[in-house]
């Protein structure tokens, strides 16, 4: 997923992989470009190739403020396999670089007995608590999305507020709320598949470009406008952190990440994360808006058609 953050200032690129992100070779040479041209880049990742965080050593500090990484706190697995140590030594690295960080734990019940114990190592290691994001079931998101845990709602709730998380609050202040507020994801943002080149606004849109097809075509910008066909934003703490809907007063992306009494973010990565895209992006005029909406409504029945069609193919054997 990428945001387009301004012609000046360039975009914020979060690279996320299907398994570890730094372990295709390649993807340090990809974002040491996309830092060069003047952009921005997240990379989440489980922390333990070290390999890879020393190949960083001898890039430019100007191209090292600009890179963030999203350390994914798999606290168990790192414990399996011995590498707490090694996970925490490479935060530090990336940090001593000039490089910012979050340290993000995803709340499910195998953590539940080992809380305290969580805290205490984070506290340790970084300074403070890790941020934490609520697990989902995500089975299929035309339908009620629900907290992976066997505890209710609230128990679930409960033990996430119990690190004091802004990114959990805002998670869940957003979860399963329908928006129907004007969305610029389509002109603002964007979700983009590297190994395919499929760019679409958001996750939940049926509309698409291949902008490897022709490399020098200009980006199709078409805002979702009020039609977003998701049950909820479910990207909320990137896309609506950064200000997709800017009818919607939020915390920045930098204020639900930062620690900063432990000094996670650079002054120069808050900056950048702490700004809206509406400060550097031109909002519609009222009657553009209206047409961006009515085509994704457009959109949205072609999609539900295709697929409702796709099914029926299914299920009289003539498609897979």
């Amino acid at each position: 997923m990428f945001s387009a953050i301004s012609t000046v200032m360039g975009c914020y690129f979060s690279l996320c992989g299907a398994g570890e992100t730094l372990a295709p070779k390649y993807t340090l040479d990809m974002v040491r470009a996309l830092l060069e041209n003047g952009h921005h880049v997240n990379v989440t990742t489980n922390g333990t190739l070290t390999k890879r965080f020393r190949e960083l050593e001898g890039w430019d500090a100007e191209l090292l403020r600009s890179l963030h990484f999203a350390f994914s706190f798999h606290y168990l697995e790192l414990l399996r396999l011995k590498k707490l140590d090694v996970f925490f030594d490479n935060i530090r690295y990336v940090k001593s670089l000039g490089c910012s960080f979050v340290l993000q734990l995803n709340l499910c019940d195998e953590y539940l007995p080992y809380l305290d114990e969580i805290k205490r190592v984070s506290m340790e290691n970084v300074g403070a608590w890790p941020q934490i994001a609520a697990t989902r079931k995500e089975v299929a998101l035309d339908s009620k999305v629900l907290f992976e845990t066997a505890l209710s709602d609230e128990e679930y709730i409960a033990k996430g507020r119990e690190f004091d998380s802004p990114l959990f609050e805002f998670t869940v202040k957003n979860f399963n709320v329908k928006r129907r507020e004007f969305c610029y994801a389509g002109a603002w943002a964007f979700q983009l598949n590297l190994l395919t080149g499929e760019l679409r606004p958001c996750y939940h849109s049926h509309r698409s470009q291949n902008i490897y097809e022709d490399v020098d075509a200009p980006i199709r910008k078409m805002s979702v406008g009020c039609s977003c066909g998701s049950l909820f934003c479910m990207n909320s703490s990137h896309f609506m952190s950064l200000g997709v809907i800017p009818d919607i007063e939020t915390p920045s992306y930098a204020d639900l990440r930062d620690r900063p009494e432990a000094g996670w973010y650079t002054s120069e990565m808050r900056a950048f994360l702490g700004g809206k895209l509406g400060e550097s992006n031109v909002e519609l005029p009222a009657c553009e808006r209206m047409a961006a909406t009515a085509q994704g409504r457009a959109d949205n029945a072609y999609g539900k058609a295709r697929s409702l069609g796709g099914k029926v193919l299914r299920s009289v054997g003539l498609k897979k």
